[in-house]
């Protein structure tokens, strides 16, 4: 529970300026998440928490569920406000996994966007190497064989890390004939070594900044084993019509 209150949310925020290897993943992530061919109109994060996408994306609209700096809206992605077809993209990191009605949140998101506009994601992938470390290592929960829903209440504490790989790749027809609106245009596994190196959320480092560039590069040349290796997956969808 103490990882769900804002004083946690300004410790994650201070730790992710400090520890520049891992605001360099941030930034590459948010280069990532940047929409691109997506009509006029609201661009917004959720889960904004800790982070800093407006130094990469500037007219962001800003939100999670608790307030804190920064955040520009406080709303569950259950319950949006925002009117029909009026946002153009919806972006998050380390999100999706965390909503704890998670088909809720897409009718909510298919509602708000307008044709167009798209739904544009980065989070944790149910690879080899990824789900042995989701399952083994990593503190927040992991199951592969759930439905999908999030048991709790908690904003962090709550969570199944292998929820976007359930409702994207297991029960993909399964998300197809609910959301027909909603096109998936990628499923990209990546990153499989960098945040283990930055030590996460953690006062711990395992290389120094200056190596960086380095490891990106050498996850470069790995790219055409992410299938296996992904600790992370961006997964784009667009809404095709309505």
């Amino acid at each position: 529970m103490a990882r769900d209150n804002e004083s946690a949310l300004l410790r994650d925020k201070e730790i992710i300026q400090k520890k520049k290897f891992l605001n360099s993943i941030y930034f590459d992530f948010y280069e990532q998440l940047r929409p691109n061919n997506i009509p006029e109109g609201k661009v917004v994060e959720l889960g904004s928490g800790a982070g800093f996408i407006k130094k990469v994306i500037p007219k962001t609209i800003t939100s999670d569920v608790i307030g804190g700096p920064e955040i520009d809206k406080v709303f569950f992605a259950e319950k949006m406000p925002f009117g029909n077809k009026t946002v153009a993209a919806i972006l998050m990191i380390d999100v999706f996994h965390h909503i704890k009605n998670v088909e809720k949140a897409l009718t909510e998101m298919q509602r708000c966007l307008k044709v167009g506009g798209k739904i544009i994601m980065i989070e944790p992938y149910n690879s080899l190497w990824g789900g042995f470390i989701y399952k083994y290592i990593h503190h927040e929960h992991f199951d592969a064989n759930s439905e999908w829903k999030v048991k709790g209440k908690g904003r962090m504490s709550d969570s199944n890390a292998a929820l976007p790989w359930i409702v994207f790749e297991r029960d993909r027809k399964i998300f197809e004939t609910k959301f027909p609106e909603l096109k998936i245009l990628k499923i990209e596994p990546h990153t499989p070594f960098l945040y283990l190196l930055s030590g996460g959320l953690t006062n711990y480092q395992f290389i120094p900044t200056f190596l960086y560039p380095l490891a990106r590069n050498l996850e470069k040349l790995l790219s055409s084993f992410n299938h296996w290796l992904g600790m992370f997956v961006t997964v784009e969808l667009q809404k095709s019509r309505g």
